[in-house]
């Protein structure tokens, strides 16, 4: 069963891949669809038997490699964390492929469509039950390629093709220092194994390395290198410029990469090691402070874009932060809580934009929408549930995951803890403000498109709206429903040993400091998400004046936030543009005037040169030619008496 629910979507891809001609359309999408439905159903199955049975397992598949000393098995470990994710990842994406089949109606490529979401699935559920970190790291490199190949699927776009070019690019930047943190663990356990590195991971702290010519202490270096690399596939702060790039792509790509899957996978590793990185307290640090930053920084950035995937998409790089500080602090429990309600909830919103998107003939901005609650009511209960959800308000999932994280960052009593809850607060209030925007100005007010897409504006096929009430679903439920195991005082029989917490003070772990926050903690997040919706209503229903005043009164800033905080324009400058210097110097300089001159092009001139000179002898004229026997005569008669005796 365990295997069949990792292998079943490679199956499905492969059918539809490489079969699509023959089985049509239809049959890729039957295919596709069926094979993770089953996935579904079976990681459901195994979430019970495994996280709430408390039955973890490990299913040895074959020996992978072995040179020396260096063995690596190819196995799925199923336990507690693992579970979670995989009825995660099989659950949305079951959805994404089903409501792919409305979305894509009228695409010429569908099953090849299809086999890449299967394909893009196989690759996670590689990542997530992973038993050592080479097998992992295939599974995030799986998922990088099918990340490429979804982003890029209309590839006759050049802003696709750019695209997914930049996603693929940036994360190799994350991905070498994640390729640095696995040499730099094997170096220290002699092993990649999950189980040998936990136990051993006591006994190495405070053990020091040798790196970049300096001593540091070698847990703190090795879980830095594996965060870089969870920030570039969990798009933070420095690495997150292909994340909103990526809505080239099509919605259910959008929903699938940026909901519940690649970008989660940081977030998963870092939670996945924590028995290693809770003895490198200063590399938990870093992760709190690029949390927290990130959490703030994109809610800052969603609150003036005009395309209402990029809102989404920002709105996810911000949630991703809040998971990093929780994690940073050491509330892993409640970063996977929030990562397992965030992913209904934002797939809900994904699959919904995708619907009005659907609805008016593939208008995105929302400057171009407005009135449409009375055309697609459906819709619009969609993303008022996904909205409140997202907002943390009571008592939707993300009223029980998003406090947790800020109750654990302020229980921490640190200085990064309380750094990370006072951006936690103020990335409250825009996500509430930017989330009621995109409300206000898709749906409410007069129509802003032309008269004729407004009457055809339909509601989407039951194919479509059916993905759209699970996720709903799991929007509203999973945070009650979760709490108790996740988070509550369940927690600890429900993990197990799939997360370790050392305890802080007064012999706690964070999370039972969390729940003893003062009152005025707990309250602040929904009251600053009150103040979000408040000012939102005020901007754009009661007063829809606001928002062109204060973006002319404030323009430096406005402009600031509207172009991304320049990160785009800086990185050109900066590596783009002096990388492409670079490249003119070696080329002109290195290749071919170095190069190419004492090469291939210095040889075929010296060639020709002399070929030059030599048939300037062949002048037709007798004498000339009986003047270069005698030469030849007197040379070969002076070489004999030097050297012939």
């Amino acid at each position: 069963m365990l295997t069949a629910i990792v292998f079943l979507p490679l199956l499905g891809a492969i059918i539809a891949g490489f079969f699509g001609r023959q089985i049509g359309d239809r049959g890729a999408q039957i295919v596709t669809c069926g094979a993770m439905g089953i996935s579904a159903i079976l990681g459901v199955i195994a979430f019970i038997e495994v996280a709430l049975g408390g039955e973890p397992r490990t299913v040895r598949l074959m020996n992978w490699i072995s040179s020396g000393t260096f063995e690596v098995d190819w196995a799925l470990r199923f336990d507690t964390l693992t579970a979670v994710m995989v009825i995660v990842v099989t659950v949305v994406s079951t959805c994404v492929h089903v409501y792919s089949v409305g979305y894509m109606s009228h695409d010429a490529s569908k099953p090849r469509f299809m086999a890449y979401l299967s394909l893009f699935t196989f690759a996670m559920l590689m990542l997530v039950t992973a038993d050592n970190l080479v097998q992992l790291f295939f599974g995030w490199e799986g998922v990088g390629l099918a990340s490429y190949l979804l982003i890029g699927f209309w590839f006759h776009k050049p802003t696709a093709n750019a695209a997914s070019i930049k996603a693929f690019v940036v994360n190799r930047v994350g991905d070498f220092g994640f390729a640095l943190g696995i040499f730099g663990v094997y170096m220290l356990f002699d092993s990649v194994q999950f189980d040998v590195i936990f136990a051993a991971a006591p006994d190495v702290a405070g053990q020091t390395m040798e790196f970049l010519g300096f001593q540091w202490d070698a847990l703190t270096i090795v879980s830095i290198l594996l965060f870089i690399g969870a920030m570039g596939k969990s798009a933070q702060l420095g690495l997150h410029t292909w994340l909103p790039d990526a809505m080239e792509g099509p919605t259910p790509v959008s929903a699938l990469i940026h909901a519940a899957t690649m970008v989660t996978a940081g977030v998963f590793l870092v939670a996945r090691m924590s028995p290693m990185m809770e003895y490198a307290p200063t590399a938990l640090e870093v992760v709190t402070v690029v949390g927290a930053l990130t959490a703030f920084f994109a809610a800052t950035i969603g609150v003036c874009q005009t395309d209402i995937k990029r809102v989404i998409a920002y709105s996810t790089c911000s949630q991703l932060g809040y998971m990093f500080f929780a994690l940073g602090v050491g509330a892993y429990p409640a970063a996977i809580f929030h990562l397992m309600t965030h992913a209904f909830f934002k797939a809900l919103l994904f699959l919904s934009a995708g619907s009005v998107i659907h609805a008016i003939h593939d208008e995105q901005d929302m400057r171009n929408m407005g009135g449409l609650w009375r055309k697609i009511p459906y819709t619009y209960a969609m993303m008022w549930i996904g909205s409140l959800a997202l907002a943390g308000i009571p008592f939707f999932a993300g009223y029980y995951s998003k406090d947790i994280m800020l109750e654990a960052a302020f229980g921490a009593h640190s200085a990064v803890g309380t750094f990370a809850f006072w951006m936690g607060i103020a990335a409250a209030v825009l996500t509430a403000f930017y989330s009621w925007r995109l409300l206000y100005l898709t749906f409410h007010g007069t129509p802003r498109m032309d008269q004729h897409t407004f009457d055809h504006a339909h509601e989407s096929p039951p194919v479509m709206m059916g993905p759209l009430v699970v996720l709903a679903i799991g929007a509203i439920f999973s945070g009650f429903v979760g709490y108790e195991h996740f988070v509550g005082d369940g927690e600890a029989a429900f993990w197990g040993a799939s997360i370790l917490m050392l305890a802080r003070e007064g012999g706690e772990n964070i999370l039972e400091m969390a729940h003893h926050v003062p009152t005025w903690v707990k309250l602040l997040p929904f009251v600053m998400g009150l103040i979000g919706i408040g000012v939102a209503t005020l901007a754009y229903v009661l007063r829809p004046g606001i928002p062109a005043a204060t973006a002319k009164a404030v323009r430096p800033l406005y402009l600031f936030l509207l172009n991304k905080w320049y990160f785009d324009e800086a990185y050109d400058w900066l590596f783009v543009k002096r990388s492409w210097q670079l490249g003119q110097i070696f080329w002109r300089h290195g290749d071919q005037s170095f190069i190419d001159g004492f090469g291939p092009d210095g040889i075929a001139s010296m060639a020709r040169a002399l070929a030059g000179r030599a048939s300037a002898l062949q002048s037709g004229y007798v004498y000339h030619y009986a003047f270069a026997m005698l030469i030849g005569v007197s040379a070969l008669i002076s070489w004999y008496i030097v050297f012939g005796g």
